[in-house]
């Protein structure tokens, strides 16, 4: 298993496979609220990379 893919990503339950949006972290100051609170959602991954991700894990 590749650490850095487990990180990143996870398999649900029912197979879906989730990941967090990315910019929330790293120079925050600049961002509107609006914008943080969108990518505070959980997000997915289409099925091209499903299969690669797959791989990985």
């Amino acid at each position: 298993m590749k650490k850095s893919v487990s990180n990143r990503i996870r398999i649900t339950k029912t197979g879906k496979v989730i990941r967090r949006a990315m910019g929330q972290d790293h120079f925050r100051a600049k961002k509107r609220g609006a914008q943080l609170n969108r990518r505070k959602k959980i997000r997915g991954i289409d099925d091209l990379s499903k299969k690669i991700v797959k791989k990985y894990l």
